[in-house]
Order: C-alpha cells, then sequence, then structure tokens
C-alpha cells in the first residue's frame, strides 16, 4: 500500500464526492487548494451544478475518465456506498478526510487493492510534503 504522500504525488485526477459550494466548508476549501496546486478536481455531488467552476457529476460511475483519487468528504455512514463505487469504476485509491473513519469500508477497499487513507486531510497532507502538480 503507497503512503498517504505517494498517493498525492501519483494522483493527477481526484474525484471530490460530496464536493460543497460553500466557501464555508472543508469539502470546498480543500478542493480549492487541490486546484491552485495544479491538482484537477471532479465534483462529485448530485445536488450542484458545479463547485468552483468546474462540473459536478452526481455519482462516481458518471465520471467518463479514469480517476487516480477518490477524496471523500461525506459522512462515515456512507463511506461503504463510495469505497464500493471506487471499487467499481477501477479506482486505485480512496482518501476519507478528517474525522471520517470506516473499518468496513477499509476492508472492502483492502479487499479489492486500492490504497485507502482515513481520519486525514489532504491539504494538511500536501502542504507536509510541499507537493504539486504545477511545473
Amino acid at each position: 500500500m503507497r503512503t498517504a504522500q505517494q498517493i498525492l504525488a501519483d494522483a493527477t485526477v481526484i474525484a471530490v464526492v460530496g464536493a460543497s459550494r460553500d466557501p464555508h466548508k472543508a469539502a470546498h476549501t480543500i478542493p480549492l487548494q487541490m486546484l491552485r496546486h495544479g491538482w484537477r478536481i471532479i465534483p462529485v455531488n448530485p445536488f450542484v451544478d458545479e463547485v468552483l467552476g468546474v462540473p459536478a457529476v452526481p455519482t462516481l460511475a458518471d465520471i467518463g475518465e479514469p480517476i487516480d483519487l477518490v477524496n471523500v468528504f461525506r459522512p462515515a455512514r456512507d463511506a461503504v456506498e463510495v469505497v464500493r463505487q471506487a471499487v467499481a469504476v477501477k479506482a486505485p485509491a480512496v482518501w476519507l478526510q478528517s474525522g471520517i473513519v470506516s473499518a468496513e469500508a477499509r476492508r472492502i477497499a483492502e479487499e479489492a487493492g486500492l490504497d485507502y487513507v482515513e481520519d486525514r486531510c489532504l491539504a494538511v497532507e500536501r502542504a507536509l510534503g510541499q507537493l504539486t502538480r504545477r511545473a
């Protein structure tokens, strides 16, 4: 299994499940930071048309391209279904944001061979590793 830093270093396209238009929520500010540092994000939210100027899709299955990482901003009770969807679309890694922990989601991801991170902030890990996708 890759480390959190390796997952980020290898990723280019991040699907953000639960991305928000509310600038006061982490599900908005963290994807914004990733965009600013050169990653592509695809907001996954069935209730909005766009987030941060990027068209949103209702589910992971609606993304018509390979995904490098699924970043989850949903309650832990939803994580199991999100991980099942990540497995179905062949995403190589799933990352549950700070405060989100699910033993069942971890088991499903590991059994499917996905890299898995939980209860950690994507933007904090990016900053700690001084990672960027910009040339």
